[in-house]
């Protein structure tokens, strides 16, 4: 999961759709340095840093952005920079780091959801995804990488203990835009008029 989506759902206090819908997640160092860092200058994040801190690991693990070899090459390849300079760079590093740790275990022959939200770091996984198809396609043994949303794990909990009806989606999905710009109108997104609300 990378910061954006998860500090969204953890300030309005929705960590309990967040796993319900997605069972338990991963992140990397840097994501979870990211949302601390946030929590502590923004007021409207500050309720993610209370959340994080309590959250068990078997709900959230967070994966070492310790220098290996696999990583090294994964960011090399992602970002075009080395990792020990890429790290050096915080902007968009935890969406870099996100990719590379899926690209990483995906090439472990697991199959890696990936959470993301920002338009450059979605571009960057769809092309990982590809090039491990790609992969497949050769008949190398590999796993592969699927690219979700926040509206995508909206989809998800719709009609649910979360979100029951349209007006607790339309309530939650006007929280989560005011902490976050990017995401789209809801009359833009196919929220409320999911087969769930027939």
């Amino acid at each position: 999961m990378d910061a954006g989506p998860g500090i969204n759902f953890l300030s309005v206090n929705k960590e309990r759709l967040l796993f319900s819908t997605l069972g338990a997640l991963s992140v990397p160092e840097a994501v979870e340095a990211e949302i601390l860092r946030k929590a502590g200058q923004d007021q409207r994040f500050a309720a993610a840093g209370r959340v994080w801190k309590k959250l068990p690991e078997r709900l959230m693990e967070v994966l070492s952005d310790d220098v290996t070899d696999e990583l090294s090459a994964a960011v090399q390849r992602i970002s075009g920079v080395p990792l020990d300079q890429r790290i050096r760079s915080g902007k968009d590093l935890g969406e870099t780091m996100v990719i590379a740790h899926a690209a990483v275990a995906a090439e472990a022959g697991e199959h890696v959801i990936v959470l993301i939200d920002d338009g450059g770091g979605c571009r960057a996984a769809a092309t990982e995804a590809r090039r491990l198809q790609r992969l497949q396609a050769d008949g190398k043994t590999v796993g592969s990488i699927r690219l979700i949303h926040t509206v995508t794990v909206l989809e998800r909990a719709a009609g649910g203990e979360h979100l029951p009806d349209k007006n607790a989606m339309r309530y939650l999905y006007g929280r989560l835009r005011n902490l976050d710009d990017g995401l789209p109108p809801l009359d833009t997104t196919n929220l409320l008029n999911l087969p769930c609300w027939q």
